[in-house]
């Protein structure tokens, strides 16, 4: 990957309607809105990002759970 290049397919909505139902004890929550998977994308490419800065400025080439 590289540069400017956005993120698609990580967060997939089924996958977190399914996960919200699960999560979600009481069931109160009925539906997630679109702009859920756009964020939680935004979030995780975020994570992901300083997760190699920080693996890079310890000179490795392994992103480690450590680093996010």
């Amino acid at each position: 990957m590289g540069g400017n290049k956005k993120m698609t397919g990580l967060i997939i909505k089924s996958k977190i309607r399914e996960t919200v139902k699960q999560l979600d004890n009481d069931k109160q929550i009925t539906s997630v809105a679109d702009e859920v998977e756009a964020e939680l994308e935004r979030k995780v490419e975020g994570m992901l990002k300083k997760g190699i800065e920080r693996a890079k400025a310890n000179q490795r080439k392994t992103l480690l759970a450590r680093d996010l």
